[in-house]
């Protein structure tokens, strides 16, 4: 049998793995139910698709982002894999056609959307196939307890009674230890297999600073670091906003966001990975699947609403292990908008029922209907015609589709595809007579192979140009000969797609579950009031993340701002210990100030009773209350 390294040495070219791949992948082949937690840039992919060439069997691949799963799948079959993918917004041919393929193990990887899985077809499809591995991308979204917890992950349980003899391989970047312990119970492992690659990272240096103008801030930060580097920002306006503003400074700089044509996305992400342009100024839409090594900054200038989300971002700097910065910069503003922004992720029912309504409006759904297949989704039309609050609006969206109402892809781009689903004999009588489509069906026949039995992707551009057309020429025959049931033509979209996954109901009967919809307030709570913490700390910004996530850390990483600030002052860990036992001892004694603490303390500078009396607040051991110190009363 052809070995893990040989997979690797064939396929990617590389002659050995990383530290702790081979050991997730030699688990797998084991037969054992396997969960690695791999921070961003860790080589999580290379963990299942070298086992997946091995097992006898093709390998089933759970995603839930569309855009990643297109990216892996081109990068396979340009390697010479065959892979494919399946997700919300096919047409029912494409499915059966991927799934036979499946069935014929015509191919080796096959992804899905979790949404998928909640198809009688694709239950029934899975279930006749020869599965030799089951992958669970992005694992953390099966957990309640995760950040992005997605209700049809919960579907993956059916594959595993499908095929329960089968091992199933579990990923995820970030996982708290209540969420890990939640994945395996949720996948049903048979056993307790989990690898942790260590979170800290030597070469990155956490640094959080509070900062009225952020514009002049940015701008010192990237002329004080050489090398390339990403800018988070919260809005699609904001990221044309900060790159312009670099720009009027001599920084090479583009913007990315989800609005952007995929085209333009495209070229933006190539401008900047081939290093033509210094800085991205990005939304979270940007970074998913981006494997670029030598980012030396990743700057946040909006606080993240979750720990899970700035330690996946923030990670995708130094990943080829040279010394960068994750800066995360904030104003008390930020602080405030942060709380409120938890109000418009968790909407009243009024405000649920009226966006679903105005959803059923949208697309003329009567009450009762079960619409077959998914709706295109401009969103900025929806918002225009009915008023919402944009903010919200994705709030209420959210809860629709954890409440099971309906469900959202997210934006992509997909090429336009043809398949004839006519017999020649009767296309040919039909061009005799209607020569003007003669040159565009001919150019199709010669330029992509079997046509009659699978969709062909094409460019109805190139088409125009060999047949000296233009483009709208070709699409308004194509979808001509499409009416007239010559061909089926699939047309290219970038708007998301929506789905209805029951008969529609009355809105005024719509019900969410109030149990569930509190406990997941309260974690989003829970997890922005940890990102004010990891804001407020004083100790160390490494270890409060690693704490986070449950491992072991060092007592701190040496290189963040806090503990560089520590070193400044001359604050090891003896000289920590001996300033905070002479400040408790004089607060066991009376309530002190600032200053007649320095005036008792003479051995110590100012700088080192700041810092230390900050410390001891934020755990709790002191109080300051009307400008003087008190011991916390237990």
């Amino acid at each position: 049998m052809i070995t893990p390294v040989e997979i690797l040495k064939k396929y990617w070219n590389y002659s050995a793995f990383r530290p702790g791949q081979l050991e997730i992948i030699q688990s797998v082949l084991d037969g054992k139910d396997t969960l690695a937690l791999l921070p961003t840039g860790g080589g999580k992919s290379i963990c299942f698709q070298v086992p997946g060439l091995i097992v006898d069997g093709i390998c089933i691949v759970v995603s839930p982002l569309i855009a990643l799963m297109k990216d892996q799948v081109e990068n396979l079959n340009r390697i010479g894999i065959p892979a494919k993918a399946i997700y919300s917004g096919l047409y029912f041919k494409e499915l059966d056609q991927i799934f036979t393929e499946a069935h014929n193990q015509e191919l080796q990887f096959l992804y899905l959307s979790p949404e998928r899985l909640q198809s009688d077809l694709a239950q029934m499809r899975l279930r006749a196939m020869k599965i030799g591995l089951i992958v669970v991308d992005e694992a953390h979204c099966i957990s309640q307890w995760g950040y992005d917890f997605r209700p049809p992950y919960l579907e993956i349980s059916l594959l595993r009674e499908m095929h329960p003899k089968v091992p199933v391989i579990a990923l995820t970047a970030t996982a708290t230890k209540q969420v890990v312990a939640d994945i395996q119970e949720k996948l049903q492992f048979k056993n307790q297999q989990v690898f942790e690659n260590p979170f800290a990272r030597k070469n990155l240096s956490y640094v959080v600073t509070e900062e009225e103008d952020k514009f002049v801030k940015i701008l010192e930060i990237v002329n004080g670091v050489k090398g390339c580097g990403i800018i988070y920002v919260r809005s699609r306006s904001k990221t044309q906003e900060v790159a312009h503003y670099l720009q009027l400074h001599g920084i090479t700089a583009t913007y990315y966001h989800a609005g952007l044509k995929s085209v333009e996305r495209d070229h933006r992400q190539s401008e900047w990975i081939n290093g033509k342009k210094q800085v991205m100024v990005a939304t979270n839409a940007f970074g998913m699947g981006i494997d670029k090594p030598d980012v030396r900054f990743v700057i946040h200038i909006d606080i993240p609403d979750n720990p899970e989300n700035y330690f996946q971002e923030a990670g995708r700097a130094g990943r080829d292990g040279k010394r960068s910065f994750a800066v995360l910069l904030y104003s008390n503003a930020d602080k405030e908008g942060l709380k409120r922004r938890l109000e418009l992720q968790f909407p009243p029912l009024e405000e649920i029922k009226r966006v679903y309504q105005a959803l059923c409006n949208f697309y003329m759904l009567a009450a009762g209907s079960s619409p077959a297949l998914p709706f295109e989704f401009d969103l900025s039309a929806f918002v225009q015609r009915y008023k919402f609050n944009a903010a919200q609006l994705y709030g209420v969206l959210e809860v629709l589709q954890h409440e099971q109402y309906i469900t959202i892809t997210e934006s992509y781009k997909e090429r336009s595809k043809v398949q004839i689903i006519t017999e020649y004999v009767t296309l040919y009588k039909f061009i005799l007579k209607n020569d003007k489509y003669d040159a565009l069906v001919q150019v199709l026949l010669r330029s992509y192979t079997g046509l009659y039995s699978k969709y062909a992707a094409i460019g109805e551009s190139e088409l125009a140009r060999r047949i000296n057309s233009t483009r709208e020429q070709v699409i308004e025959q194509l979808r001509a000969l499409d009416k007239m049931g010559f061909v089926s033509y699939i047309e290219a979209s970038e708007l998301p797609r929506l789905a209805f996954l029951n008969a529609v109901i009355v809105p005024k009967h719509l019900t969410i579950d109030n149990a569930v919809y509190l406990q997941r307030k309260q974690l989003a709570e829970l997890r922005i009031n940890s990102m004010l913490a990891y804001v407020a700390t004083k100790y160390c910004r490494e270890v409060f993340l690693i704490h986070y996530f449950g491992q072991p850390s060092p007592e701190s990483c040496g290189h963040c701002d806090l503990c560089l600030q520590r070193k400044k002052l001359g604050l090891d860990k003896a000289k920590l210990a001996e300033v905070e036992k002479a400040i408790l001892l004089v607060l066991q004694e009376e309530l002190a100030t600032a200053e007649e603490l320095k005036q008792k303390m003479p051995d110590f500078s100012a700088g080192q009773i700041a810092f230390v009396l900050t410390q001891l607040i934020e755990s709790k051991k002191i109080q300051l209350i009307d400008g003087q110190y008190k011991i916390e009363q237990v």
